[in-house]
C-alpha cells in the first residue's frame, strides 16, 4: 500500500481486510455510516486505501456474514438496521473479557475488596 490513505496500522499484523472491516466498524459506531446508509463501493474503498478491490470485497463480505452490512442487489452494500447496537454489544463483551475479568482477577489476587475496586474506577473516571 503506497497511497496517502492506508488501513495498515503500524504494529498491526492483522490482514488488511480485517483492518478495513475494523475501519468500517469504527465508522458505524461513531455515526460516520448511519444504519441504512450505502457504503462506498469496493472499488471506491480500494482507491481510498490503495488496496486490491478483492481485499475490499473480502472486508465488506466479512461484515455481511456477521449481519452488520447487507447487500442490496444492484445498489451496493448498506449498513444493516441494528448494526450499531450489534457492534456495541460485541465491543462490550470484548471489553469485559479483555479488561474487566483480568482486573477483577488481579484485585482478588491482591486481596483488594471489590467495593474498593469500584471506588478506584469511580475515581479514575472522575480524573
Amino acid at each position: 500500500m503506497t497511497g496517502g490513505n492506508t488501513v495498515a496500522l503500524p504494529g498491526d499484523s492483522s490482514p488488511i481486510y480485517v483492518q478495513l472491516a475494523g475501519h468500517v466498524t469504527e465508522q458505524i459506531l461513531s455515526g460516520g455510516y448511519a444504519e441504512g446508509s450505502l457504503l462506498p463501493s469496493t472499488n471506491d474503498f480500494a482507491g481510498m486505501f490503495d488496496i486490491n478491490p478483492a481485499t475490499a470485497a473480502r472486508a465488506l463480505n466479512l461484515l455481511v456474514t456477521v449481519g452488520v452490512l447487507e447487500k442490496r442487489r444492484g445498489i451496493g452494500m448498506a449498513v444493516s438496521p441494528g448494526a450499531r447496537r450489534v457492534l456495541a454489544e460485541q465491543r462490550r463483551r470484548t471489553f469485559h473479557r479483555r479488561h474487566i475479568q483480568p482486573l477483577v482477577s488481579e484485585a482478588i489476587a491482591l486481596d483488594i475488596p471489590l467495593d474498593e475496586v469500584h471506588m478506584m474506577l469511580d475515581h479514575g473516571a472522575a480524573d
